[in-house]
């Protein structure tokens, strides 16, 4: 087991970058100045991924190639988007900003870990790394109402989780003596069948690693945790959480040949269809905006996991085109959240957005396009996303997943479509609209919504040359 430090500089440059704020802060607090550093640390970390490594070695804890640098991209430019919302959105909290970006780098921090992880050493502490930052980011606004419960609640379920995934690990090490995931998968080659200790390890790896998906049935934390967290944290959890985990589950996944073994496939089978069913269908009951996305989330892994049961190249490349699309998406729809908030509470009821379009049409705009992308709808990125999805379960002859995909997101229209009928109402003449109080578009967070919502709207209309980039990037 060894490190090299060429092919962890953007994990170094995220961990400096975290203590110099640090130091900064501790000499004089100046929240300007701690947003534009921890930007220049995030697009330094970007950068120092040009820096061709040395070989890597088998049994090193992290991996550095195509795969891992997409993601850690991915990550990175997730986390951006967060702070550039996060910066107009703290400014008039009437509490210390400073330690937020610290928290924003230590979580990006381990995301990033996990998505280049080859070890499940490093893969338990990049998991660690971002669910402890994640605890304090959930309940940053302690004064909220609802915060301090959403912090609890997820760091109580979260070591829950953490004591399953190390029982997983432990069984994974009994069974083959190695924890690099390269080693284990040549101790799966020299069996003529998986064992006892390898399917039952894997299978408590994977709920350990559901509850951070926000899988089913390991989802009940997610609405109450995004209802009680701050908008931008919502986001952050949203994409980089779960960009980070997804991108180690399909390495750990293709690395072990997890995918060959009958009854781990017949498990993530179950877990995608409950996924889909549960979130579209809670989604449906739900008034809260940040409750409607946070269910829709959960449905959302569901559609990645048809993609992992499917297996294969093609599987591969769906859930990461697939988590691309995700991630533009969610950011956008959060984006616009934060922007609309106030300072005393988050714009995340629905009759918040009533007449919306008619008061602030810009917003509305691109609100509705972020909702028809969730929904896979043409000419957006997530129907680009969904598409690649269905071929793979098709191809792979997942026939019933494929079929509650479609029915999932047909249901999915429903309550997408409400949030967008709901900003199109006229307001009641007389009545103070919840977001006439901001009617100017922050820089920060406006530079970051219209390039999302390009991206949005262009990756949909033209989609193969960036496909052909995660083809090459990701290694497929």
């Amino acid at each position: 087991m060894n490190v090299q430090i060429d092919h962890i500089y953007p994990l170094v440059i995220l961990a400096a970058g975290a203590v110099l704020i640090l130091l900064i802060a501790a000499i004089r607090r100046n929240h300007k100045l701690t947003a534009i550093l921890t930007l220049a640390v995030l697009a330094a970390a970007a950068y120092s991924l040009t820096i061709e490594p040395e070989q890597v070695s088998a049994d090193s804890l992290f991996a550095y190639d195509g795969f891992s640098g997409f993601f850690i991209h991915l990550i990175i430019a997730g986390a951006f988007a967060t702070v550039m919302f996060s910066y107009h959105y703290l400014e008039p909290a009437a509490i210390n900003r400073d330690e937020y970006y610290i928290l924003i780098l230590s979580g990006t921090l381990g995301a990033c870990a996990l998505a280049s992880a080859q070890h499940l050493v490093s893969f338990f502490l990049g998991l660690e790394l971002l669910s402890e930052s994640l605890y304090v980011l959930a309940g940053y606004l302690r004064m909220r109402e609802k915060a301090v419960e959403a912090s609890l609640k997820y760091l109580i379920l979260s070591g829950v989780s953490s004591a399953f995934l190390l029982m997983g690990m432990a069984l994974l090490y009994g069974q083959s003596g190695t924890m690099a995931f390269s080693g284990l998968a040549e101790t799966l080659s020299e069996m003529e069948e998986a064992g006892l200790l390898f399917v039952a390890g894997v299978a408590l790896v994977f709920v350990g690693a559901g509850f951070k998906m926000a899988v089913a049935p390991f989802h009940l934390w997610t609405p109450d945790v995004y209802q009680g967290a701050p908008s931008p944290v919502a986001a952050f959890i949203a994409s980089v959480s779960k960009g980070g985990i997804a991108a180690l589950w399909l390495r750990f996944f293709l690395e072990t040949n997890a995918g060959e073994y009958s009854s781990l496939i017949s498990l993530f089978s179950i877990v995608a269809i409950l996924s889909m069913l549960i979130g579209n269908i809670l989604a449906l009951l739900q008034r809260n905006v940040k409750r409607i996305l946070a269910y829709s989330s959960i449905a959302h892994l569901g559609y990645v996991w048809v993609a992992f049961v499917s297996g294969g190249e093609r599987g591969a490349e769906a859930v990461v085109f697939y988590l691309l699309a995700y991630f533009i998406a969610i950011l956008t729809a959060f984006g616009v959240v934060t922007i609309v908030s106030g300072t005393e509470r988050d714009a995340d009821e629905l009759s918040d957005y009533q007449g919306l379009f008619w008061r602030r049409p810009f917003l509305a705009a691109i609100f509705t396009a972020s909702m028809l992308s969730l929904a896979g709808i043409p000419l957006t990125v997530g129907f680009v996303g969904k598409f690649y999805i269905l071929a793979a379960g098709i191809a792979a002859n997942q026939w019933i997943l494929a079929l509650v995909l479609a029915i999932g997101s047909a249901i999915s229209v429903y309550y997408y479509l409400k949030i967008i009928v709901e900003m199109f109402r006229k307001f009641p003449e007389g009545a103070e609209p919840f977001a006439a109080a901001k009617p100017s578009l922050p820089l920060a967070g406006g530079l970051a919504l219209v390039a999302l919502a390009g991206m949005l709207v262009w990756l949909g209309v033209y989609p193969s040359g960036v496909a052909e980039v995660v083809r090459a990037m990701a290694g497929f």
